[in-house]
């Protein structure tokens, strides 16, 4: 049999339909955790593909898989894979990138109308019987806000969609504005310059990936640009804002606050109860959330399943909706193409 490598298994446990996918293309699922590359290659150096879910895949561990066809990730960012290093040996790098549109729009606004009608500082006030915390200065009537999506691909559509509802004022940036003029019209979003977006925005919501040209796209200067009222969301990558220079903005109170569900210097994919310190964890006007903006039974079950057909379709010689790495010369030519195919 061919043989397949899972990775995460502690921290993401395997869905026997994983299991049914790989198996219908002669392949059996050897599930790990993990974490570190000499764990990985002591099972997986002679793997015929390899499924991920957050550990990363430097260019040192790729390099060293002798027979492997396919790295399927099991979710939407490839940051964590180097997907040059897999091309250059030929090996196909697969994602699920709509898994949890759903889920992530939800979990944002969830995390705006919290943050807007300050309910942890509600809750902590109901249990220590401080009746005048209604009073509070900061709640404000969200309708006529406004809310700055940085980029506007599915999930910041999704999140638009969903706060038209709410009555918010929308801005958007995009590096190609042409591009997005007549999607952005359709949700009644302005596309402006990024300054501009940050100058004006009662509430900052990040929705990009994260490469060379993203990471600390949010820098100390870009930060200063935020209105002292400002809440900045964040349920894409960590890294796209410099923690540093947020964690300084917060703890002088130059913002109002930070929602944040990804971590530049947090690990929220260690194994459970991994002990973490960092200054964003002490301070009282953030709210946290352990990357779970694109959880939900659904959107787990879908990830998994989807990205195990993925690599199960590149095993039986069949090219995938959504291959990362499009000019990438697979070691085995394929003979049928499902690239243009809906969700499969």
């Amino acid at each position: 049999m061919l043989k397949a490598v899972r990775l995460n298994s502690t921290t993401y446990p395997v869905e026997e339909a994983e299991r049914a996918e790989l198996a219908r293309a002669g392949a059996e699922l050897i599930a790990i955790e993990g974490q570190e590359p000499h764990e990985i290659l002591a099972v997986a150096e002679d793997c015929d593909a390899l499924l991920v879910v957050s550990s990363p895949l430097p260019g040192s561990v790729i390099e060293r898989l002798s027979r492997c066809r396919v790295i399927a990730r099991l979710g939407a960012g490839t940051d964590k894979i180097d997907v040059a290093a897999a091309t250059r040996r030929g090996i196909v790098v697969t994602n699920v990138p709509d898994f949890c549109l759903n889920e992530q729009a939800e979990h944002t606004l969830a995390l705006l109308l919290a943050f807007a009608r300050r309910l942890p500082f509600m809750m902590e006030a109901m249990r220590t019987h401080n009746w005048s915390a209604r009073h509070h200065p900061g709640v404000h009537r969200v309708a006529g806000q406004t809310l700055g999506l940085i980029g506007f691909g599915a999930s910041a559509q999704a999140v638009a969609q969903r706060a038209a509802a709410f009555g918010l004022r929308l801005l958007a940036w995009v590096r190609d504005s042409a591009k997005y003029q007549a999607i952005a019209k359709q949700y009644g979003a302005e596309l402006v310059p990024l300054d501009r977006l940050l100058s004006e925005s009662d509430f900052v919501s990040i929705h990009l990936p994260l490469c060379d040209e993203t990471r600390h796209l949010l820098s100390t200067d870009r930060l200063g640009r935020l209105k002292p009222t400002a809440v900045l969301i964040n349920t894409s990558r960590g890294a796209i804002i410099d923690e540093a220079a947020l964690v300084q903005l917060l703890q002088q109170r130059k913002i109002a606050g930070a929602a944040l569900d990804v971590f530049d210097g947090i690990d929220v994919f260690a194994l459970p109860g991994t002990p973490a310190r960092h200054p964003l964890l002490e301070l009282e006007n953030v709210m946290l959330t352990p990357h779970c903006a694109g959880s939900s039974v659904e959107s787990s079950r879908e990830s998994k399943v989807r990205g195990a057909r993925n690599a199960a379709d590149v095993l039986l010689g069949i090219r995938p909706r959504h291959v990362v790495n499009a000019d990438v010369v697979p070691r085995t030519p394929f003979a049928v193409d499902h690239s243009a195919n809906g969700n499969r």
